[in-house]
């Protein structure tokens, strides 16, 4: 822990402690990973209204910061020579789509930059059938194209885990739960991550708190509506052992960041090699840019699986470089790696607050404090 002095990780604690005591969020977890080696490593606060103390190894709903979770396990797959980035869906999934309908061109790389257009259906509102997988697979292939594929940026929240682990799938033969611990998890030794629970393990994860929005602070767009009632199914068992590859990572910030450590070394932590550096510099080229995300309504710029810093509504500080890429989940945790500073950033809570100004201005703030406090390493 040579990169931060101790005056530097009493600051960032101060700030950390700050958070807690003034309500923004039951508990919390943050760790910085610098030039490989952890540099950070703070725990706070409660699981839940009336849980036990936060420990390090508590895991939480990652929501949408599970997305680059299963990316990067299709871009391993990349790595491999199973797929390619402009290959049409259907040559590896069939049933995907029609020939000769437009939906039958969208390419894996438009999958992965949010361009597919294949943004929001009546699968995400039904929590009963998550749990399904040949469900929500089934309710993809019938789904029509919001937008025409490739023509706008436009997030999608819950059909880009399944497009993405149903390709894994097609691919390697293996479901993307099991896929991404190959590939990612058991490799880097993120032990108490996973995409959902497996039946062998207990529900012990740290119970979720929306928060009312600060009336004062309202977002002009539409967003995915009432945070508080997105985030209420995610308190439920059986959706914590529901496979959503875009929403029930569980996990740690510890893990988190060092997934995004490696990311920032070129693909490379600790000696092993999870992508190739011509992937990793592939995967963080930016796609699209809009000033209003199709489906949030927000500044993005999108790379394939990542956000890419450099906005005015991006999570990784309040100057963020352009080169910074990572994710955000629901109002609530956030990962970043910046290559130049070889730096991986994971911050994690179990309070929901309002995504667009509300968690991005406390994510900030610790991001900020982290980037002072190795400006002058």
């Amino acid at each position: 822990m040579s990169h931060l002095t101790d005056a530097d990780r009493e600051r960032i604690a101060a700030l950390f402690d700050r958070q807690l005591d003034v309500g923004l969020h039951h508990g919390a977890q943050l760790a910085v990973y610098v030039d490989g080696e952890a540099a950070l490593e703070l725990a706070g606060g409660v699981t839940g209204p009336d849980g036990d103390e936060t420990t390090a190894d508590r895991r939480h709903v990652l929501f949408s910061s599970t997305k680059p979770y299963a990316a990067v396990t299709l871009h391993s797959c990349v790595d491999d020579g199973l797929l390619e980035y402009d290959d049409r869906v259907v040559e590896h999934w069939p049933e995907f789509a029609d020939e000769g309908t437009a939906k039958a061109d969208i390419t894996v790389r438009q999958v992965l930059s949010h361009t597919a257009g294949l943004t929001q259906g009546e699968i995400d509102e039904r929590p009963d059938l998550w749990g399904d997988w040949d469900a929500c697979i089934e309710a993809l292939e019938a789904m029509e194209p919001v937008y025409e594929p490739g023509e706008r940026a436009a997030y999608h929240p819950l059909t880009f885990g399944w497009l993405v682990g149903e390709l894994v799938r097609r691919v390697t033969g293996t479901p993307i739960e099991t896929a991404v611990a190959e590939r990612v998890f058991d490799p880097l030794e993120m032990g108490d991550t996973g995409i959902g629970l497996r039946e062998d393990e207990d529900d012990d994860v740290a119970t979720l708190t929306a928060f009312e929005t600060f009336d004062r602070c309202r977002d002009p767009g539409e967003g995915l509506g009432d945070h508080t009632q997105v985030a209420a199914p995610f308190n439920t068992e059986a959706v914590h052992r529901a496979v959503i590859p875009a929403a029930s990572g569980l996990g740690t910030a510890r893990d988190m960041a060092r997934f995004y450590a490696c990311l920032a070394n070129g693909g490379e932590l600790e000696g092993t090699r999870v992508l190739s550096p011509e992937t990793v510099e592939a995967m963080t080229t930016v796609q699209a840019e809009t000033d209003a995300d199709g489906t949030l309504g927000r500044p993005g710029r999108f790379a394939l699986g990542f956000w890419k810093g450099g906005t005015s509504a991006d999570p990784y500080g309040s100057l963020t470089p352009e080169y910074v890429f990572g994710h955000a989940g629901l109002g609530s945790s956030v990962g970043w790696a910046d290559p130049e500073a070889n730096v991986g950033f994971s911050y994690i809570t179990n309070g929901v607050r309002d995504g667009s100004y509300e968690h991005v201005a406390r994510v900030r703030s610790l991001a900020d404090a982290v980037r002072v406090a190795l400006q002058d390493r």
